[in-house]
């Protein structure tokens, strides 16, 4: 019963920023992760950012030092704070939880973040 809602995705031009929400409800488990992923069409699912509840973000290189991912532990929530925005971050932004113990996986259904002038 678990489920992740992505919000704040967008038409934005280069340079620009955007803040995107995921909200997870349910029965969370106190051990967990939550990451965000990208994917845009014809290519792989990668990695963006991703956080224990109990840890600091993990950034991939290709986004590190113009994203930043925050976690309200309270609410189930992470942010993606994202600066200088770049035509190649256009792409579908998928939400992930993920149960440490025993390994399950949810996903939300991704929102659409488009940098184009």
């Amino acid at each position: 019963q678990v489920q992740l809602v992505e919000s704040g995705g967008g038409l934005v031009q280069p340079g620009g920023s955007l803040r995107l929400t995921c909200a997870a409800s349910g029965s969370i488990g106190s051990l967990n992760a939550m990451g965000w992923y990208r994917q845009a069409p014809g290519k792989q699912r990668e990695l963006v950012a991703t956080v224990t509840s109990g840890g600091s973000p993990n950034y991939s290189d290709s986004v590190k030092g113009r994203f930043t991912m925050s976690r309200d532990n309270a609410k189930n929530t992470v942010y993606l704070q994202m600066n200088s925005l770049k035509p190649e971050d256009t792409a579908v932004y998928y939400c992930k939880l993920t149960m440490l113990l025993s390994g399950r996986e949810y996903w939300g259904h991704g929102t659409q973040v488009t940098v184009s002038s």
